[in-house]
């Protein structure tokens, strides 16, 4: 007996529970094809990792060597629901996984967000990471601009805002953001956080990346540093915040004023409206302060505050996408699902259908967390043989003959390995590890040996 699964989304989490399933003890055999709307894998460890950070972009050497094993079938550019359906799928499989993560921008609901400059932070950092279907311009305006969040991703943002565009230069930067980042006016970031500075989000690795910023002075307020209790303790008990309060501390001490540049933390600072017209686009952000509420949480003090800033960028956190044909939560945005089984909309168990990653559980966790949901989702996959479809054609040729007869220019993993080796090859005469190829047309032709 052979299970033919079908696995839609080519980041970290499709391809580990690909990897997972594929080294489990079965009574069956497996064949797996992998699909992607993406002419390239790795999703968004290759285009929602800042590119500056090479340290974890070298889980990309992990997911490699999965993929080269040459077990795992890849199809990129290939769109589920349009390119290719559930019908298709419950045709050609027994079974499917969605994998699709969490892409769009969490929705931050005060007056004026929707205001001209006024930015999703994953719309930005697609466009840093050159993702095919995002513009190649990016309007860096601003003199001085606005992060909301205190997550990874915000200071994400705020570093490459803040970032010497010339400092970026042996990354992998595509070569029309580095003439953006070049030409950008930005002088100052400031960062917004509703809670203290014991109770951010980002990583004590992300805050010291920030502080080694050539040229960039880091500018933290005393107001923010009257501890509560709860603080304190959090600062006794988890090595993270102490690291966290270690290196702010020290930041306290720095001296400012000679940098070119100014990154600015502002804490206990609740959002309360974007200011602005649909004329004049964003020209202030408007916040309450709060306080310490004794317990780890805040309270508003009524106090209300205002900064001129010329653009502004929400990172709240990433919201699922929902999937033709298949349940999705509008509130949560992920798949609705009981460990990875997808539910109808009587909590029924759907057959043959499971989701894992961000998708299944909301965009929290690190890869650590992507791999154990990964193996709680194939654990049900592997015992739930009388839900799996029964499909009327499962030959590993009859996807093939169904792409090519819809003329859908579908990518594999020579393509991906031309697309590399092209990659890299660009990047040698500037003594960079590559040079990213971010026309989506580019990237097919490259792949494809066209």
């Amino acid at each position: 007996m052979t299970l033919r699964l079908a696995i839609v989304g080519a980041g970290p989490a499709g391809i580990y529970a690909a990897d997972i399933l594929l080294k489990q003890e079965r009574e069956f055999d497996v064949s797996i094809d992998l699909f992607d709307h993406l002419p390239a894998p790795y999703g968004l460890v290759r285009y929602g990792v800042a590119p500056d950070h090479p340290r974890i972009k070298g889980i990309i050497t992990a997911l490699r060597d999965v993929l080269d094993r040459g077990d795992i079938r890849i199809f990129g550019n290939v769109r589920y629901g349009i390119d290719i359906t559930l019908d298709d799928l419950k045709k050609h499989y027994n079974a499917v996984i969605f994998s699709t993560g969490a892409v769009r921008d969490a929705a931050l609901d005060i007056p004026g967000i929707d205001l001209p400059r006024s930015y999703g932070a994953a719309d930005f950092v697609s466009w840093y990471d050159g993702h095919p279907d995002y513009p190649r311009d990016w309007p860096l305006e601003s003199s001085s601009v606005a992060v909301i969040g205190v997550g990874n991703v915000a200071l994400d943002v705020a570093r490459i805002l803040a970032k010497h565009a010339d400092d970026l230069l042996p990354t992998e930067i595509p070569a029309n953001v580095y003439e953006g980042l070049k030409a950008s006016p930005v002088t100052d970031v400031h960062v917004f956080g509703r809670r203290g500075p014991m109770q951010v989000k980002f990583t004590p690795l992300e805050l010291r990346e920030l502080g080694e910023l050539r040229d960039v002075d880091m500018i933290v307020h005393d107001e923010d540093f009257d501890y509560d209790e709860a603080s304190k303790t959090a600062i006794e008990t988890n090595k993270q915040v102490f690291v966290i309060d270690k290196v702010l501390s020290q930041w306290r001490e720095r001296p400012v004023g000679s940098a070119s540049r100014r990154l600015h933390l502002h804490f206990y600072a609740n959002p309360v409206e974007v200011l602005g017209t649909p004329e004049t686009g964003v020209t202030g952000f408007r916040y309450e302060r709060t306080a310490p509420d004794g317990a780890g949480g805040v309270v508003g003090t009524g106090e209300i505050r205002e900064l001129e800033i010329g653009a502004l960028y929400r990172a709240v956190g990433y919201f699922g996408s929902p999937l033709d044909g298949i349940p999705f939560d509008e509130t949560r945005g992920v798949i609705p699902n009981r460990e990875g089984q997808v539910l109808d909309a009587h909590d029924h168990v759907l057959p043959g259908v499971y989701a894992t990653g961000w998708i299944k559980r909301g965009p929290v966790g690190l890869i650590g967390h992507t791999k154990s949901d990964a193996m709680e989702t194939i654990s049900h996959l592997v015992v739930d043989q009388a839900n799996w479809w029964a499909p009327a054609d499962p030959s590993p040729a009859a996807v093939v003959e169904l792409l090519e007869s819809r003329g859908v220019r579908y990518t594999d993993l020579d393509g991906w390995h031309r697309l590399d080796e092209h990659e890299i090859a660009l990047g040698e005469p500037e003594g960079r590890a590559r040079i990213k190829v971010v026309d989506r047309d580019e990237m097919i032709a490259v792949s494809r040996g066209e």
